[in-house]
Protein backbone atom coordinates (compact mmCIF):
# COMPACT_ATOMS: atom_id res chain seq x y z
CA UNK A 1 0.00 0.00 0.00
CA UNK A 2 1.04 3.57 -0.72
CA UNK A 3 1.65 6.30 1.39
CA UNK A 4 0.00 8.96 0.86
CA UNK A 5 0.21 12.96 2.69
CA UNK A 6 -3.03 14.60 3.96
CA UNK A 7 -3.54 18.05 5.55
CA UNK A 8 -5.56 18.84 8.13
CA UNK A 9 -7.09 22.29 9.30
CA UNK A 10 -6.50 22.63 12.37
CA UNK A 11 -3.47 19.62 13.30
CA UNK A 12 -1.22 20.34 10.49
CA UNK A 13 0.19 17.42 8.18
CA UNK A 14 0.13 13.68 8.60
CA UNK A 15 0.56 10.49 6.22
CA UNK A 16 -1.68 7.46 5.87
CA UNK A 17 -0.96 3.80 4.01
CA UNK A 18 -4.48 3.80 2.08
CA UNK A 19 -4.68 0.86 -0.82
CA UNK A 20 -4.69 2.33 -4.45
CA UNK A 21 -8.10 1.82 -4.57
CA UNK A 22 -9.08 4.66 -2.24
CA UNK A 23 -6.18 7.51 -3.09
CA UNK A 24 -9.23 9.90 -3.90
CA UNK A 25 -11.01 9.33 -0.44
CA UNK A 26 -10.31 11.25 2.59
CA UNK A 27 -8.61 10.01 5.69
CA UNK A 28 -9.34 10.86 9.21
CA UNK A 29 -7.29 12.83 10.96
CA UNK A 30 -5.17 10.88 13.66
CA UNK A 31 -5.34 13.68 16.31
CA UNK A 32 -8.93 15.36 15.86
CA UNK A 33 -10.74 12.37 13.53
CA UNK A 34 -12.05 14.58 11.09
CA UNK A 35 -11.97 13.84 7.32
CA UNK A 36 -8.52 15.24 5.55
CA UNK A 37 -8.12 15.50 1.93
CA UNK A 38 -5.30 14.37 0.75
CA UNK A 39 -2.17 16.73 -0.81
CA UNK A 40 0.72 16.66 -2.76
CA UNK A 41 3.71 18.53 -0.96
CA UNK A 42 5.87 18.59 -3.90
CA UNK A 43 8.31 16.65 -6.10
CA UNK A 44 10.24 13.61 -4.72
CA UNK A 45 14.04 14.26 -3.71
CA UNK A 46 15.22 12.41 -6.98
CA UNK A 47 18.89 13.70 -6.24
CA UNK A 48 18.59 12.72 -2.44
CA UNK A 49 19.18 9.19 -3.91
CA UNK A 50 22.10 7.25 -4.20
CA UNK A 51 23.81 6.55 -7.57
CA UNK A 52 22.85 2.80 -7.20
CA UNK A 53 18.97 4.30 -6.94
CA UNK A 54 20.16 6.83 -9.87
CA UNK A 55 21.34 3.97 -11.65
CA UNK A 56 18.66 1.67 -11.50
CA UNK A 57 15.80 4.48 -12.10
CA UNK A 58 17.39 5.66 -15.40
CA UNK A 59 17.48 1.57 -16.70
CA UNK A 60 13.56 1.10 -15.64
CA UNK A 61 13.08 4.89 -17.81
CA UNK A 62 15.02 3.90 -20.57
CA UNK A 63 12.49 3.39 -23.73
CA UNK A 64 12.12 0.41 -26.02
CA UNK A 65 13.00 2.92 -28.93
CA UNK A 66 15.92 3.62 -27.48
CA UNK A 67 18.55 0.16 -26.97
CA UNK A 68 21.66 0.73 -25.35
CA UNK A 69 24.41 0.12 -28.46
CA UNK A 70 27.87 -0.42 -28.07
CA UNK A 71 29.28 1.24 -31.53
CA UNK A 72 27.34 2.78 -34.20
CA UNK A 73 25.77 1.17 -37.43
CA UNK A 74 23.60 -2.42 -37.73
CA UNK A 75 26.49 -4.55 -36.21
CA UNK A 76 28.38 -7.45 -37.58
CA UNK A 77 27.47 -9.20 -40.66
CA UNK A 78 24.53 -6.57 -41.27
CA UNK A 79 24.45 -5.80 -45.10
CA UNK A 80 21.09 -4.31 -45.30
CA UNK A 81 22.43 -1.10 -46.21
CA UNK A 82 25.34 -1.90 -48.93
CA UNK A 83 22.77 -4.13 -51.28
CA UNK A 84 25.35 -6.86 -51.35
CA UNK A 85 24.29 -10.92 -50.54
CA UNK A 86 25.93 -11.69 -47.04
CA UNK A 87 28.46 -14.56 -47.58
CA UNK A 88 27.70 -17.64 -45.97
CA UNK A 89 29.70 -19.48 -44.16
CA UNK A 90 30.46 -22.62 -46.27
CA UNK A 91 33.89 -22.30 -47.89
CA UNK A 92 35.19 -24.82 -50.97
CA UNK A 93 38.51 -26.22 -50.20
CA UNK A 94 40.72 -26.49 -54.21
CA UNK A 95 40.05 -30.16 -54.27
CA UNK A 96 36.52 -29.90 -53.86
CA UNK A 97 35.38 -29.96 -50.05
CA UNK A 98 33.69 -28.37 -47.92
CA UNK A 99 34.80 -26.01 -44.78
CA UNK A 100 33.21 -23.53 -42.90
CA UNK A 101 34.77 -20.31 -41.77
CA UNK A 102 34.94 -20.03 -38.16
CA UNK A 103 34.06 -23.47 -37.52
CA UNK A 104 36.27 -25.59 -35.36
CA UNK A 105 37.52 -28.30 -37.45
CA UNK A 106 37.35 -31.17 -35.05
CA UNK A 107 34.12 -30.52 -33.64
CA UNK A 108 31.38 -32.56 -35.93
CA UNK A 109 28.00 -30.64 -36.43
CA UNK A 110 24.62 -32.07 -35.47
Amino acid sequence: MPLYDYRCQDCGEFSALKPLSQWRDPAPCPDCGSACERFVSGAPAVSALSSAMNRARAVNERAAHEPRSTRGGHGMGCNCCSGAKAAGRTRQTADGGKTFAGARPWMISH
